[in-house]
């Protein structure tokens, strides 16, 4: 049986990221992990992916809480830079 650490290691996902996702789609880690897993193996999942980090980047920014921004930038910029896709 696969572990939460191995589907994060398989798919190259960090917890930050997968912790955006879940917060994102309201969703436990361990579902958001499964779920990342899945949809990062396509394009369409890396850019839904991608919007989904950056829902929550805009989020944290209009609400001014700056902790929740710099983390969800980070965690946007790594997925982006480690999962390119033609924008």
């Amino acid at each position: 049986m696969l572990s939460i650490r191995d589907c994060l290691d398989y798919c190259d996902l960090t917890d930050d990221e997968i912790a955006l996702i879940a917060e994102h789609e309201d969703i436990p880690d361990v579902a958001a992990a499964q779920m990342a897993c899945g949809l990062v193996q396509t394009r369409e999942g890396t850019l839904l992916l991608t919007r989904c980090m950056l829902e929550l980047v805009e989020q944290a920014e209009r609400s001014g809480q700056r902790d929740k921004l710099a983390r969800a930038r980070a965690a946007f910029e790594r997925f982006v830079i480690d999962h390119p896709t033609t924008h």
